[in-house]
């Protein structure tokens, strides 16, 4: 479990700091020496449908060298609305940061928890006892009370619209419906994980695709590739991280569940500042440290329960009953019994039969013969 969380967390801090690096950094012609030229690279799509491609490039070595069947488990359209809903929970996501506060972002980031455990009653039909409920929302406020009493002077004060708001609650439930949904296929069908990252990334190659055509950003792209070797190194290693990232997070999924990968990725934020904070030497306020301890206790009280249930505890295990030994008198009398209601015939040995049988035969030709010599004397 902790390694399953810790890869995501890996390789999402991976594919920041290339993605920031992207998407941020200038790049420059090769004829440029005097560097005054700088050109930035804007388009977010063909990044995804790199990410795409490289995934199902991947996803189609791993099954080769799994020899695993590379048929669909599912319909197709199940595959596409997986992709779809990403879709629209990423649109969502950075669109709603231009109409919404801070603290706004800041609990639609943490409160993923409560729209995967609605949708898992609803669409998988999982049921969930009140402490669930008190955990997810322990870890919910405690991971926004722990951004929110930070120093966030940096960040310039918005009004919130009902616009943002609404994209805030469509991004939350798509990216809820996602995991939920993937989850669902996982229980549903036995599919691996590359067989639906596969099919999963076809669709979405193919959104991206066409958005890039609508949008007649492909050819520059296609053209800023060409130009700058170093970018299309980047982006390269931009797609493998996406990709390794994808693994983990289906293999999470597919062994522990949509709820659980959306409480990693609300504590990612409280543990992506608190690295913050540790490499660049920033103090954290009390109200942090209360809202850490608050959050990784209640983990802990979770995840000791989990162990409980399906019997991980360390106490060693109970002995086996002891076996019951029949005494041997006991199982002489069985076997007696057992003779006497077998029938007479299977009580005499094989070649006493084949005795009788031939005896048999051989008064039946005899009976025959004198029958025989009575009818024709002479």
């Amino acid at each position: 479990m902790a390694l399953h969380a810790g890869g995501i967390m890996v390789s999402l801090v991976m594919y920041g700091l290339l993605q920031e690096r992207i998407m941020q950094q200038p790049y420059f012609d090769v004829d440029d020496v005097s560097k005054s030229s700088p050109l930035f690279f804007r388009s977010s799509a063909y990044l995804v449908l790199n990410n795409r491609i490289i995934a199902v490039l991947i996803a189609i070595i791993m099954m080769w060298l799994r020899s695993e069947d590379m048929r669909n488990r599912a319909p197709i359209h199940k595959f596409a609305l997986v992709s779809l809903s990403n879709t629209v929970a990423t649109f969502c996501q950075y669109e709603a940061l231009k109409y919404v506060s801070f603290p706004t972002q800041t609990l639609g980031k943490c409160g993923k928890i409560i729209p995967v455990m609605i949708l898992g009653m609803t669409l998988s039909g999982r049921h969930y006892t009140w402490k669930d409920y008190v955990i997810a929302l322990i870890v919910s406020a405690g991971c926004a009370m722990f951004v929110l009493t930070g120093n966030i002077a940096d960040h310039k004060e918005k009004s919130d619209t009902v616009y943002g708001l609404l994209l805030m609650v469509l991004y939350l439930f798509s990216d809820g419906f996602t995991s939920t949904l993937q989850e669902k296929l996982f229980r549903g069908t036995e599919m691996s994980t590359y067989n639906q990252m596969f099919y999963v990334n076809i669709c979405s190659a193919a959104i991206s695709f066409t958005s890039l055509i609508f949008t007649g950003e492909l050819l520059s792209a296609f053209q800023f590739s060409a130009d700058h070797s170093d970018f299309l190194a980047n982006s390269f290693f931009l797609s493998l991280t996406s990709t390794g990232g994808q693994i983990v997070i289906l293999m999470t999924i597919k062994e522990f569940g949509a709820l659980f990968f959306a409480t990693v990725m609300t504590v990612r934020q409280v543990i992506s500042i608190i690295l913050s904070c540790l490499i660049y030497l920033h103090p954290l306020t009390i109200g942090q440290w209360v809202s850490a301890f608050l959050v990784f206790g209640t983990i802990y009280y979770k995840d000791t329960q989990m162990r409980k249930a399906h019997g991980h505890s360390h106490a060693p295990p109970p002995p086996p009953p002891p076996q019951k030994i029949l005494p041997l008198l006991q199982v002489l009398k069985i076997h007696q019994r057992v003779r006497k209601r077998l029938p007479k015939n299977n009580k005499q040995p094989l070649q006493k039969q084949e005795q009788q049988k031939q005896q048999r035969h051989l008064h039946q030709n005899q009976l025959q013969l004198r029958l025989q010599h009575k009818l024709h004397p002479y």
